[in-house]
């Protein structure tokens, strides 16, 4: 996806509560920003605080009028959970491109028999879109000493589908990290690049 193209780009982000997904939408929206586009982004919080459906709506180009991304509409998908991913892949284009966390959060409901978590929800997105990124962005984390890096791991990750440098990707999210974790956010922006490359 090119910025100078004068095309809109569509990035559709959801996951659950805690995992990042609007600091992450917000960071992307600065980064489009900041190279002289117009972004709009539409967020659902959900219950965010207790584990619920987080999704976030992010759209940039030369003008933007409405931030909602229609039905078949993503250019890319960032999955912080499989089960979202499967939940929201009808807005992904034919040709989009998912990135998916393989790492399973069970919720609340599905010990009251109320939810029964799908089998193998990356293999589906999988089927469907063969330009499918996975990997466990929470084990990758762990490896890098933090798990709460999970949102910069995936930052990393749609930098490299994105024509923008990796110095402006770098310098907005030093601004956004809390202070002490610049290093450890900056090897996990890395390693999400490596990753999906």
């Amino acid at each position: 996806m090119s910025k100078a193209n004068g095309k809109i780009s569509n990035v559709l982000l959801v996951g659950v509560g805690g995992q990042g997904v609007l600091l992450a939408s917000d960071i992307i929206a600065q980064v489009a920003m900041e190279a002289g586009l117009d972004a709009k982004k539409s967020e659902i919080h959900g219950m965010s605080q207790r584990g619920g459906v987080v999704s976030s709506h992010l759209r940039f180009g030369p003008k933007i009028w409405s931030p909602i991304i229609p039905e078949g509409g993503a250019d890319i998908m960032m999955a912080f959970e499989q089960a979202e991913a499967l939940r929201a892949m009808h807005l992904l284009a034919e040709g989009g491109v998912p990135i998916i966390n393989e790492h399973r959060i069970i919720p609340l409901t599905a010990s009251s028999n109320k939810f029964s978590y799908p089998e193998d929800g990356v293999a589906k997105v999988g089927k469907r879109f063969p330009n499918m990124i996975s990997f466990d962005a929470f084990a990758e984390c762990r490896k890098l000493g933090n798990e709460k890096m999970v949102s910069v791991l995936f930052l990393g990750a749609l930098a490299s589908k994105l024509d923008f440098s990796k110095e402006l990707w770098e310098r907005v999210i030093l601004k956004r990290v809390p202070k002490g974790t610049e290093k450890g956010n900056m090897a996990a922006f890395e390693r999400g690049f490596e990753l999906a490359s």
